[in-house]
Parts: C-alpha cells; structure tokens; sequence
C-alpha cells in the first residue's frame, strides 16, 4: 500500500487490503478513470478559455522522466524478474496537475489516494529539473534494504534505515506500470510551517499504486524471468514491455511550458520527502543551501566497526566506501568464504582476509555480487572464514587506490562509468588549480558534473575541498540530459543539454 500518505490513510488501506468485502478501484477501472476526470473536469472550469489548452509540464520534461524512471527501474539492485516498463498516463498528469496547483505541501486528494500512488517535492531557489527530483526519490535506496523471499513469512519486514524511503519503493513498485506528473509554481506555499515564495511544485501520481505493507516492490530473480502473460514474453532493457507501449511525441510549443519562469534565487531549499506516516524519525526542515558548505559535509567513505556486516549497511552507489579501523584482526566478527564473501560477513575482517588491507586498517570499496549458491572457508592472512552451503548474495572487496592528478584530469580519463561498477581511485588535487582557464580545464554541471569537466575545478566548485587543493573521492555516474552552470566559490560553470559522456559527483574527505 501507499506508506507516503498519512498514517491514518495507511491503516485504513490496510484494513481494506485484507478485508474481502473491500471496494478498492481497479487499475483501469471506469470507477478510478470517473474520479480522475472529476478532477480533470473542475480545472477546466477553474481556468480561461485560453489556459486550457497548456500543458503543466513541458514535453520534453514529461519525455526525460519517463525515460529516467524505466532506466533506475530496470537497474534495481537485487536484479527484479517481474518489474514492467512504465508508460505516460494522461489522466495521472490531469489529476496531479489539479494537485499541484492547490499548491498544499501535502498528499492529495484524499479520495484519489485510495487508488494511486503519489510522490511529491518542491524546491525554491536555482533551476532544478524534474528529473532532479526523480532522481532524489530514487537515492533514497541507500537507506533501503531489499526483503528477500525467505525473508517474507508471511510478512516481508519493512527495511528502511532512514527517516524515508516510500518514494524510492513507489518508483520501482514493479506492478506500477503507468505515471502522470505536473510542474506548477505556487506564489506563496507552507512548507511545513514557513511560507516558499514562487516554489516549484512537482506532484507525480501513479497507477496501479504500491507501497503495500508487507510486500516487497518486485520479486528478486532474472530479469523479465516473471512477467504477466499479457507481455508477451518480450523484454526491453531488464522490463516487462509491450510492443505498442510507445510515447507519442508532440511538438513543444511557447504556451506548453509554463513552468520554466526566470526566479531570482534568494536562497535555494529543496525538498521531495514530507514527515513520514509511521513513527520514524521525523525529517528535519530543509536546510538552507545557497553556499558551497553543504557539498563539502558530504562524504562518499563511511566511517564503520570491525563488527560492520555487509548486510547493516545501505545499498546503492554511495554505499560503496568503508574506512576500516584498526585491530580488526583479533575480532570475533565471523567471514564467511573466500574471495567472495557472503553478505552477514563483517566487512573490515573479510578485507584483511581477502589481502585488501591489514590490520592497521584502511580505506575499502565493496563490490555487491547476485545470488551465489555456497561460499568456501579458508584461512588467509591470519583469519580463518567460514563454509556456507545455502544460496546468499555475495561481495567482494577491493584496496581504494590513491592518485596524484594534475588540474586537467576528467573522469573519463581515469575510471569511466560502466555498466560494471567503477571503483575510482581517491585523487589529490593540486594548489592552483581554481586559476586555470575553462577552455583547459572546464567544469560543466552543479554538484552532478558532465564527465570531461577537470576533477579538481569540480571539487573546488562543489566545496569539496578549498583552492589549495586536498584528496577527493568520486563517484562515477550515468548521464544526465542536461547540466546547468552556477557561479560558485569563484568559478563560473558552464550549461549544456543533451550531451553524450556520462557523469560525476566530487566528495570531501575527512581529515
């Protein structure tokens, strides 16, 4: 069920869920398409004449989030055997635009909640696209642990080790094949207790909804291995797809897109999550972020325990940088397997075993491994791990390698993105490099950097580190559609849409 609305609203479709009796809408339902026209309906009677016939979102951001959401769901890590390609709704972007232009920081409409899923968020300040938002919802997979099969009996457990994670489960609900979203700038709107003037308000509704208490969002096993009958059989980038599930393209015209006003950026607050429904901890304000600080508070390497499990720690592509301590040797925190290690292991132990460190500790980057079938004991290095001989995911566990760069070097240069995971080296960056003309060593992007920008005028760009240089982590990403230049801590990035190359993010690291 849908766990972003209200605790109420969530025990009531609880009780539904398992009621026999209970009337919930069906997707394509001609009682849930009633509703939504409802909605449809009452806009038009709200607006001119000459309104009418705008969209809330331009066609080319209705294109990019479609394509950004397939693309995260055919990625999900454990790989998902059931997940369904995702097509563009109509009536969903009806019914969001209707929401987003009551301009309340809250789910809505009441009535509508009970058939579809929604995710929300609203920034003020700079320009942020859509599918910067998307993208926001998606990450919040590192404080989600995934509820294996054997796990879930007969409920799966709710694994969300931060304050929210209902919108990232929603995005890649694998029976949540339809979605609608609307962009509208509210004049004056209350976000949890202080008013956002001119705040671009992003609501996406979907159909059929998730977030059904104790269920996982798709099954786990080879891609498209499980999908319903009525596909077909045919699969499209690790999704259950239909031949005919194509996205009409319309010509965009000036009056389509109202949502890209020119705002004069007082102070730049972003948010896409709200309190959370059951007793979690709550979300704080969002924090003001005009200057370069928040970048540099922003850590790619976790600092954990000799105890550490694989399995206590988030999934995703920032989970993937451990600084182990030292005298983990003597631990009693077991290892299972060699090389490959199962994922109850403790990870500082398994890295002195696999010869990645020794016991003075030391900088880790893990690498996540499908299902394996059983994992072999040994003795190496001082520690003697364990057999298993049960089916368990896997990883492995690799030395973080350290790099002197100059004031050009581009992450295409030196750990490409992949579809295999790329583990970059931590750089250090030399002094003088915040002087160095763009046309040498340009930057492109805002905290996510187009892969030819320099590596060092980026950190010095985010906040990562100051002008006179310092160690860097990066992280090595796919590519974004567009990137915007700001102006920060004294250079001047650039812009620049459709670009091919893939993307980055710069982090500080700590002393």
């Amino acid at each position: 069920m849908n766990i972003a609305v209200t605790c109420l609203a969530a025990l009531v479709l609880l009780a539904l869920a398992t009621s026999d009796g209970a009337a919930l809408y069906l997707p394509d339902s001609p009682e849930l398409r009633r509703l939504m026209s409802r909605y449809h309906e009452e806009m038009e009677l709200n607006h001119t004449a000459p309104s009418r016939s705008r969209r809330a979102i331009p066609w080319s951001d209705r294109e990019e989030i479609l394509k950004l959401h397939n693309k995260l769901r055919g990625e999900v890590y454990p790989t998902a055997s059931n997940m369904e390609y995702m097509v563009w709704d109509e009536e969903l972007e009806r019914s969001a635009t209707y929401w987003a232009e009551e301009c309340i920081w809250d789910h809505g409409p009441q009535d509508l909640l009970m058939s579809i899923g929604q995710n929300l968020a609203v920034h003020w300040g700079r320009y942020r696209s859509p599918a910067y938002h998307v993208q926001a919802w998606y990450d919040e997979v590192k404080d989600y642990t995934y509820p294996y099969p054997h796990e879930c009996n007969p409920w799966c457990p709710e694994r969300c080790s931060g304050p929210m994670c209902t919108h990232y489960t929603q995005l890649v609900w694998a029976t949540t094949s339809r979605v609608g979203c609307a962009v509208h700038i509210c004049p004056a709107m209350n976000v949890w207790g202080e008013i956002w003037e001119n705040a671009v308000y992003l609501v996406c509704n979907y159909s059929p909804k998730g977030n059904w208490i104790g269920e996982a969002p798709y099954q786990h096993g080879r891609p498209c291995s499980q999908c319903p009958p009525s596909y077909g059989g045919v699969c499209r980038d690790n999704l259950c797809y239909k031949e005919d599930a194509q996205v009409p393209q319309q010509p965009e015209t000036e009056d389509m897109n109202e949502v890209e006003r020119a705002q004069v950026p007082v102070q730049d607050r972003t948010t896409t999550t709200k309190p959370a429904p059951r007793p979690q901890p709550k979300p704080s304000m969002p924090k003001k972020t005009p200057s370069s600080k928040s970048a540099s508070t922003s850590y790619l390497a976790q600092k954990i325990k000799c105890e550490t499990k694989m399995r206590d720690k988030c999934r995703g592509a920032t989970c993937n940088r451990y600084q182990c301590p030292a005298n983990c040797l003597r631990s009693k925190a077991k290892v299972w397997g060699t090389l490959f290690y199962d994922v109850q292991s403790s990870i500082c132990r398994a890295a002195i075993h696999s010869g990645a460190i020794d016991n003075n500790g030391g900088l880790v980057d893990i690498t996540r491994k499908d299902n394996l079938p059983f994992f072999v004991k040994a003795t190496k290095n001082e520690i003697e791990s364990l057999s298993k001989y049960k089916p368990g995911n896997a990883f492995v566990v690799a030395r973080v390698e350290r790099q002197s760069i100059d004031c050009y070097a581009t992450v295409a240069e030196i750990c490409p993105f992949g579809k295999t995971a790329a583990n970059c080296p931590r750089v250090l960056c030399p002094d003088g490099c915040k002087d160095q003309p763009s046309y040498w060593a340009p930057v492109l992007g805002n905290n996510i950097y187009l892969d030819s920008s320099s590596i060092c005028r980026a950190a010095i760009h985010a906040g990562a580190i100051k002008a006179s240089g310092g160690y860097v982590d990066i992280l090595a990403l796919a590519n974004r559609k567009s990137y915007m230049g700001t102006l920060k801590n004294g250079i001047q990035s650039e812009s620049k849409r459709n670009t091919e190359g893939n993307s980055f993010r710069v982090f500080a690291v700590r002393e």
